[in-house]
């Protein structure tokens, strides 16, 4: 610990695992944390409900590139496996189609030609090509924006010249290069569904983000051992370890500034009362816009700036309890729209409710039976849905509508009866997602990706207004998804360091 780092104070506003993240790795650098989080839980959107013996993951449900987590829980002779219990699901997804087809990914290049030799000779041949072009984008997007932490566009091109970027595939959409390089409908579908790690259109992203199959497919799917909350008691002990001050329900009300530095927050205790807690440094685990607007009072002006960041689709999420199990269920399913490309434009252009969706269902106890009672199932339903219109809301009613469109889904496609096995529901909208989380718009993923409007940038981590305030989360680079957030808080905790040696502020 140098001088210069002695002392800092530090608040950060949100225990989500972005600023979980960024708190850890200031706190071992020697710096005075505080995190004020207003919920009574540390995650964030990795949260959890128990009740009737079923326990559900009520946020993220895949775990991958866990080397990611490594630099927040080693050191001082401990490593990750000290504080969760990672183990590898697959087949990885289960691909549910309206014709009755089903499709089994597999981490194994040899299940996987099993998988699709029924489709004809050169269906594998094709699916190697696409996993060796999606190892080049990844390669590529890595070695720079992610292991870097690059936030402009201009940061990009220094980094990578344009002579070391002709292999990054920009000008074509996701869908696109997916298209050119598959013949397969089923694999066509699959591999534009990888989406659902950011929460937005494939038609749309830049086809570098199909980058997302390597991620998954080279470095593993993984589940935590008594579900995924596990990672977020794991991230609060390392807090305790590493001296950081944690304060639950506590919510921050107002980020004070004077200049062009930001001094301190206005928080309400959990008993009610109004503090004033002093800081050299603040770091926002709150979305940008929604940090902008609340907290920091942005003008108009300020905000035009940020139209280009509009937020990620949201979700009607559902989590049932049910009396019996469904057998064709894997860890991990998708049932897939008769037409994805028309879902796509409904739900991102439009902005409309879809009227036939893709369904995510997760199904924990194929993995871990501690999850329901013995002969029941846990199962999480999520389709994607256009953010909250704050002109022109949907009604919760239309939500409730959209749920029942699901659940007929769901029984057309196997699950035969489904309603009548429900014992336990949880039910939330976007209304409850930007209540609980402060999120842009009930948004779940933060920034939407769009080849047009942000080149599949997110907002940067330090403001351009106030030296030492900064940004960790889905809305900031490189966005969202457990890994990706917990690595905006390592860049930001290193962008601090790096202030801080420099003797400001």
């Amino acid at each position: 610990m140098s001088d210069s780092e002695k002392n800092k104070r530090v608040i950060v506003i949100g225990a989500g695992l972005g600023g979980m993240s960024a708190a850890i790795m200031l706190a071992r650098r020697g710096f005075k944390v505080t995190i004020l989080e207003k919920n009574a839980q540390v995650g964030g959107k990795l949260n959890q409900l128990q009740t009737k013996g079923f326990s559900f993951d009520l946020g993220p449900s895949i775990v991958t590139l866990p080397d990611i987590f490594r630099p927040i829980f080693e050191g001082d002779g401990k490593k990750l496996e000290d504080y969760i219990n990672l183990q590898r699901v697959d087949p990885q997804w289960r691909n549910f189609f309206e014709d009755g087809v089903v499709v089994d990914l597999w981490e194994k290049p040899e299940r996987m030609r099993s998988e699709l030799d029924r489709f004809g000779p050169e269906v594998f041949g094709e699916y190697k090509d696409f996993l060796a072009y999606s190892r080049r984008q990844y390669d590529i997007v890595e070695a720079g924006y992610l292991r870097h932490g690059l936030d402009t566009l201009l940061q990009f091109f220094r980094f990578y010249g344009w002579k070391e970027a002709r292999d990054l595939d920009y000008l074509r959409s996701m869908s696109g290069s997916i298209y050119k390089r598959l013949s397969n409908r089923y694999l066509r579908d699959i591999f534009e569904y990888f989406i659902k790690y950011v929460g937005s259109s494939a038609l749309d992203s830049p086809a570098f983000m199909n980058l997302m199959p390597t991620i998954q497919m080279d470095f593993g799917l993984w589940y935590v051992a008594g579900g995924l909350y596990q990672l977020g008691h794991a991230f609060r002990r390392r807090l305790e370890e590493t001296g950081v001050t944690l304060c639950l329900e506590h919510e921050v009300l107002e980020i004070d500034r004077s200049a062009s530095t930001v001094t301190g927050v206005q928080v309400r205790d959990s008993s009610g009362d109004l503090r004033t807690l002093p800081a050299d440094y603040v770091v926002s685990n709150m979305e940008v816009i929604p940090a902008m607007q609340r907290l920091l009072r942005s003008p108009n002006s300020v905000m035009k700036k940020l139209r280009r960041f509009e937020p990620s689709c949201s979700g009607i999420v559902l989590h049932l309890g049910l009396d019996r199990v469904y057998p064709q269920l894997a860890h991990h399913n998708f049932f897939y729209s008769a037409n994805l490309h028309e879902h796509f434009r409904r739900v991102f252009r439009d902005k409309k409710l879809p009227d036939d969706p893709t369904i995510y269902l997760v199904a924990p106890t194929r993995t871990d039976p501690s999850q329901a009672p013995s002969g029941c199932d846990n199962i999480k339903i999520l389709p994607h849905i256009p953010p909250i219109d704050p002109q022109n809301p949907y009604s919760p009613e239309d939500y409730i509508a959209l749920k029942e469109v699901c659940l007929d889904k769901l029984e057309r496609m196997g699950l035969t009866d489904l309603r009548k096995h429900i014992i336990v529901e949880d039910f939330w909208t976007p209304f409850d997602i930007e209540a609980r989380y402060a999120s842009n718009r009930g948004s779940i993923y933060g920034v939407a990706c769009d080849r047009r409007r942000n080149f599949a940038f997110k907002a940067p981590k330090q403001s351009s207004r106030f030296h030492n305030l900064f940004f960790v989360g889905g809305s900031v680079n490189p966005g969202a998804g457990m890994p990706m957030v917990t690595l905006s808080g390592q860049h930001v905790a290193r962008m601090i360091v790096e202030q801080a040696a420099k003797g400001r502020p």
